[in-house]
């Protein structure tokens, strides 16, 4: 992935993407908490995608922003579909270009007519920004190949410092379609616990093969814990992480951030 530089005259969405890249893959000096979450997010999301598919599937990536995903998946050999709301970062991502296969289809990812096309689909902290993540991981399904896979991230419902409601127990979810789609965790409307997950996923026509709790607050840099960041070794922060990670299943869903889930077509 080519590393470009800042210019004023960019499209303000292009020079929000950049702040994002400096955190994701410049890996400026002030690495933060965002830096080291996403880092890990990334490794389990490939980890599941490299388990399921070879080099050469292809890959849908949903509301992918900047590319950092598309453009990787693409240098490991991946045919790789950029989707997004947002055409003109198009180009942002083609500056960013260095080799690979990467086909881009803008736009409403459910108007575009890509029906069972896809061995992998990766939605990667999307569906915690849509109003109705019910209809959003049914139609998702429907662009699966037969035998192909959804890999998701989302933010974890049970973490301990969620403050944001369950899908389950909203009584009308249209009341959000106003404000879906925004970017960032300012935009999160539904954070997904892992029974809900379960159940979105039955309700789509898929099961749930493979589910991680991932980044502890350490990582994440949570509750002011983001000033040891800059203090403590790579190697611990890590360690911790392995600590955390090996903790029984009901401290895990309250003390990580991050849910990573394969999932594929019911039989």
């Amino acid at each position: 992935m080519k590393k470009i530089q800042y210019q004023e005259d960019w499209h303000d969405s292009w020079k929000y993407s950049y702040q994002y890249d400096l955190l994701e893959v410049y890996k400026d000096e002030n690495l933060c908490g965002y830096s080291y979450s996403y880092e890990n997010r990334r490794k389990h999301t490939l980890e599941l995608i490299h388990k399921v598919a070879k080099p050469g599937a292809k890959v849908l990536d949903v509301a992918a922003a900047q590319g950092n995903f598309t453009l990787l998946l693409a240098e490991l050999g991946y045919e790789v579909t950029w989707n997004d709301l947002r055409a003109e970062l198009i180009d942002y991502v083609k500056l960013k270009w260095d080799y690979g296969i990467v086909h881009y289809a803008p736009g409403n990812i459910f108007t575009l007519g890509l029906n069972a096309q896809f061995d992998i689909i990766l939605i990667a902290e999307v569906i915690e920004h849509v109003a109705h993540p019910d209809d959003f991981l049914r139609n998702i399904a429907q662009m699966l190949k037969p035998g192909g896979y959804i890999v998701l991230s989302t933010p974890n419902g049970e973490y301990f410092n969620n403050r944001l409601p369950r899908f389950s127990d909203c009584p009308d979810p249209s009341q959000y379609e106003a404000i879906q789609f925004k970017p960032n965790s300012d935009g999160h409307i539904f954070l997904l616990h892992s029974d809900e997950i379960e159940q979105l996923s039955h309700q789509a026509g898929l099961v749930v093969k493979e589910t991680s709790l991932v980044t502890n607050p350490l990582t994440n840099g949570h509750i002011k814990l983001h000033y040891l960041l800059k203090l403590l070794p790579k190697f611990w922060i890590e360690t911790c992480e392995k600590l955390t990670s090996s903790m029984p299943l009901v401290i895990k869903r309250k003390l990580h951030t991050t849910t990573v889930a394969l999932l594929t077509h019911a039989n």
